[in-house]
């Protein structure tokens, strides 16, 4: 495995270049930048990425994400492992906060719902807002990364992230998962973000990412809030169950059967 550093020179005149572009984003503050790694750290770290049965996976499969991820570092590839630690290395940090011009970022080294997700066929993640609170570093999470493995991607299969705007009426940038496409944006109360549309790779194709993300120690009063979870939106138009609601046949799941065939006693009993 050869040893791979960020150059820290490369990394401050893209924070220079994009600075400027990185602040004025809208719907919220993001960049695109292509081609970020070298060619072949890429190439090594898209051979050792763990296809959907290669891996012990966390699964999500509930009614607003389909994907699969996995943020136990010693779980990863080796060669996973060491591309991870340099985005969380000190070189990577000084980039963000010059790129973004939010002072004293944070990595986790655990990975906290970052590391390698996948999405397979038909996957997808509605349009959401990010838990906001690192509850083990007592921190509030400022910015996201996500680096794209994904070699000859079509448009037709869809996948692209999308940001929308605060009142989710419209989509104001949709970015396409592309090899070796590095992504940054600001995260908030307000940083709607997600691909809604299942995905139609091929069967033997998957959408893959590295995720990382960075914390501060407080956040600016305007954006200071209650902590939460990941929160996921409709988009204007489209009409969900009341939140918290589970359908009939999956809450079903969560009762004891004893329970439910006493309920079930009860509602058959005649009335008298």
């Amino acid at each position: 495995m050869d040893l791979f550093l960020f150059d820290p020179d490369h990394l401050a005149a893209l924070a220079a270049e994009h600075g400027a572009t990185y602040r004025a984003a809208e719907p919220f503050p993001h960049i695109v930048i292509d081609d970020f790694l070298p060619d072949a750290v890429f190439a090594e770290l898209v051979a050792s990425f763990p296809g959907p049965d290669e891996l012990a996976w966390v699964h999500f499969d509930g009614d607003h994400e389909r994907k699969l991820a996995s943020d136990a570092p010693a779980d990863l590839p080796p060669y996973a492992q060491h591309v991870l630690s340099q985005f969380n290395a000190a070189a990577k940090v000084e980039f963000l906060e010059a790129l973004t011009g939010i002072g004293g970022l944070i990595p986790d080294p655990h990975l906290w719902g970052g590391g390698l997700h996948q999405i397979e066929p038909g996957g997808h993640l509605d349009v959401h807002t990010d838990f906001n609170w690192h509850q083990r570093l007592l921190l509030d999470r400022r910015l996201n990364l996500l680096l794209y493995l994904n070699e000859d991607w079509r448009p037709e299969w869809g996948g692209d992230f999308e940001l929308w705007d605060e009142d989710l009426t419209a989509c104001r940038e949709r970015v396409a998962p592309l090899a070796n496409r590095c992504v940054v944006f600001s995260t908030s109360d307000h940083s709607f973000h997600g691909h809604p549309t299942p995905l139609a790779c091929p069967p033997d194709r998957t959408r893959r990412s590295l995720a990382l993300y960075y914390y501060t120690n407080g956040r600016p009063a305007s954006e200071v809030g209650p902590s939460s979870s990941t929160v996921f939106r409709p988009r204007d138009g489209e009409v969900w169950r009341r939140p918290g609601t589970l359908p009939r046949d999956r809450l079903l799941r969560w009762v004891p059967p004893a329970l439910v065939d006493a309920a079930r006693a009860a509602r058959d009993r005649p009335r008298t």
